[in-house]
């Protein structure tokens, strides 16, 4: 026997209003953003930095740097997944 549509509107409204605004926000966002650019000197000094994390201190400004490079596996001699993170930090106060 079919269900009754009238038994089910409450719950597919709810959820439909939900997921729909969801999936409006991010077709909005997806919209507005830019497409970015790949510079290739910045990503090889992503690569140059060493594992770890670094800073240093100037009078005007301190930098930091953070490298973990991981392998993620299921077995140990199963497939794996790499994950690189690499960031740079700059912090900078000048006086104008």
């Amino acid at each position: 026997m079919p269900l009754p549509l009238a038994a089910i509107a409450p719950v597919a409204l709810r959820y439909g209003l939900r997921y729909g605004s969801v999936a409006l926000a991010t077709w909005a966002v997806a919209r507005a953003a830019r497409t970015g650019t790949r510079d290739q000197k910045a990503e090889d000094a992503l690569d140059r930095m060493p594992e770890g994390m670094t800073a240093r201190r100037e009078p005007e400004q301190g930098n930091a740097t953070l490298r973990l490079r991981r392998v993620l596996r299921r077995r140990p001699d199963g497939p794996g997944l790499e994950i690189d993170l690499a960031a740079l930090g700059r912090f900078r106060i000048r006086k104008v």
